[in-house]
């Protein structure tokens, strides 16, 4: 009996080691936080690279239809936004600090969509998931505001989560699998420049 209980032991000690955690301790609580700035590639990509992100997903929010695809959104004939949602460690990276990360990604002052990709489906918001991430969505973008630094109205709403549908597989980590491509977009569409001009280095 006793080796018995002993080999029980093991195998849940093993067990929880194996999925991050131990006996009487919490697992990891990560979050989540949801971005649009336009083209998803584009926002996913810096994020991808902050220390305590977890996991970075392009695709989209904000309209009604279950599981759309990539044509019918960038059809404009949706209300769903190109958007990327994070998973991230609380413990590493705040919200606040995603705030800082999104707002020196793009232009939240152009209503109509996002540098050269135009229409609805290109435009930006922050979609908050609990009250926390509101109240902080808020204050970042009142200081940005205040700050004068782009020289107009930032109109990028803050609009509670809703259902998020990932894009296609080929979307995701556009930026490394499809490097060359990726990087001429980036700079063809005006969006390099921009954030060059406006943050210079603290971008």
């Amino acid at each position: 009996m006793k080796s018995r209980i002993a080999a029980i032991s093991v195998l849940l000690l093993s067990l929880c080691a194996f999925f991050g955690t131990a006996i009487g301790a919490e697992p990891q609580q990560f979050e989540q936080a949801t971005f649009a700035g336009g083209c998803f590639w584009c926002i996913e990509a810096p994020f991808d690279k902050v220390s305590g992100v977890q996991q970075a997903v392009s695709g989209f929010m904000g309209g009604q239809k279950k599981n759309p695809t990539y044509k019918e959104v960038s059809s404009g004939k949706t209300k769903y936004i190109e958007a990327v949602q994070i998973t991230f460690d609380p413990d590493k990276v705040s919200y606040a600090d995603l705030l800082y990360v999104f707002w020196r990604q793009f232009d939240p002052t152009d209503t109509g969509g996002s540098f050269h990709d135009r229409g609805m489906q290109y435009t930006s918001a922050i979609f908050y998931h609990n009250e926390s991430q509101r109240l902080a969505a808020i204050a970042s973008k009142e200081t940005l505001e205040a700050s004068g630094v782009f020289g107009k109205d930032i109109v990028t709403p803050i609009r509670e989560a809703e259902s998020f549908y990932p894009a296609e597989d080929y979307h995701q980590n556009y930026w490394k699998t499809n490097t060359r491509h990726y990087e001429r977009y980036r700079k063809g569409s005006g969006r390099d420049m921009f954030i060059k001009m406006v943050w210079g280095t603290k971008a």
